[in-house]
């Protein structure tokens, strides 16, 4: 008999078992340390005015589909694991990644992603392909082992803050482009695991924008921020299938307490992802505060319904405007607190504007 008919998925075998709803939401809504913030941490941008960009297309978050090409993903994205070193010290990566940008390590970088050069070259062709046909799994057994892609992220988001740390914005783009890219094919393995190492990936590179937007000369990204795709994780494909599995692994109808505990499970993946688009819209608020301070003499306005030409997108959690107030140094811009949440889970942003 397959280990398949034995087996149940993760999620059921955790409900079978009794585990609380507690213990599974803790568990997935593990992220990289480095991504996860105190309750009462802000974080401060130091923002420089920039008019949006003219076209919209010029610059984009995630590869142009008139570079795309016809071939699978996933034969590039085997062989740039295997040609990947031995050893990666992501907890060193971390650290150089958690450092202010003027004591970011520049050399040291440079050596990290020179050993891994091949490895980017191929996860970048990987990013550009249409098609991405990852093998057939089947829930109930172990899932495909995504450990050495979360290596390789750490990485690419170093390639990332190294192009920044240099003012090469257009590397830096293809940087973000790669990661994002990854993200993307990453999401179509259908399982909840999966997705939740994806989203951290997606948290992991909106801190990235947050670096880059703060650069003296970077670009506008408004126009790319607004053309990503909505939810730019999408986990109901993962969602449908663990939920099916762990039916078929049940001997008899799921309790009311499974019922609800599957649920909110369910309910709280949605939003981890939900979060995701949230901080992309509030980005996209910070490069329309940047577009007006470029268009009305270096000022932020006093409040965001002040900017009318372009534009200004709502918090996902309210359905309102994102909070926002001017202060002494420039303003403050925060996501409303979900129902059940704390202040972890909003984008909180303290601003200050250089002329």
């Amino acid at each position: 008999m397959k280990k398949s008919e034995h087996r149940p998925t993760k999620l059921a075998a955790r409900l079978m078992k009794g585990a609380t709803v507690c213990f599974i939401v803790l568990f997935l809504t593990g992220v990289p340390v480095e991504a996860r913030r105190s309750a009462s941490e802000s974080v401060e941008l130091t923002l420089h005015p920039a008019k949006v960009a003219e076209p919209a297309q010029t610059y984009r978050l995630l590869p142009s589909p008139g570079k795309q090409t016809d071939a699978d993903a996933v034969p590039l994205y085997q062989k740039a694991i295997q040609s990947m070193p031995q050893e990666t010290n992501r907890k060193q990566i971390q650290e150089w990644l958690a450092r202010p940008l003027e004591q970011f390590p520049q050399q040291q970088a440079e050596q990290v992603i020179q050993e891994h050069l091949e490895s980017l070259r191929l996860v970048a062709r990987a990013t550009r392909c249409k098609e991405c046909n990852w093998p057939e799994w089947e829930p109930a057994t172990d899932p495909p082992d995504t450990s050495a892609y979360r290596e390789l992220t750490y990485v690419i988001r170093l390639w990332a803050r190294l192009e920044i740390c240099q003012g090469q914005y257009k590397g830096a783009l293809v940087a973000l482009q790669t990661a994002l890219g990854l993200a993307r094919h990453l999401s179509q393995i259908p399982s909840l695991d999966e997705v939740l190492v994806v989203t951290a990936i997606g948290r992991s590179v909106c801190q990235e924008l947050e670096q880059f937007v703060q650069g003296p000369d970077s670009p506008n990204l408004h126009g790319a921020l607004t053309n990503l795709p909505e939810p730019l994780i999408d986990v109901e494909k993962a969602i449908e299938r663990e939920w099916g599995h762990l039916q078929a692994s049940l001997t008899q109808k799921p309790s009311e307490k499974q019922l609800n505990a599957a649920n909110e499970v369910y309910g709280r993946v949605r939003w981890i992802a939900k979060r995701i688009d949230n901080h992309v819209n509030a980005l996209q608020v910070v490069e329309a505060l940047r577009h007006y301070a470029a268009t009305h003499d270096g000022q932020l306005p006093q409040a965001l319904g002040d900017i009318s030409d372009i534009e200004v997108p709502d918090d996902l959690v309210s359905g309102k405007a994102f909070l926002y107030r001017r202060t002494s140094a420039g303003a403050m811009l925060q996501s409303a607190i979900p129902e059940g949440g704390d202040e972890r889970d909003t984008v909180h942003y303290k601003i200050v504007l250089k002329k």
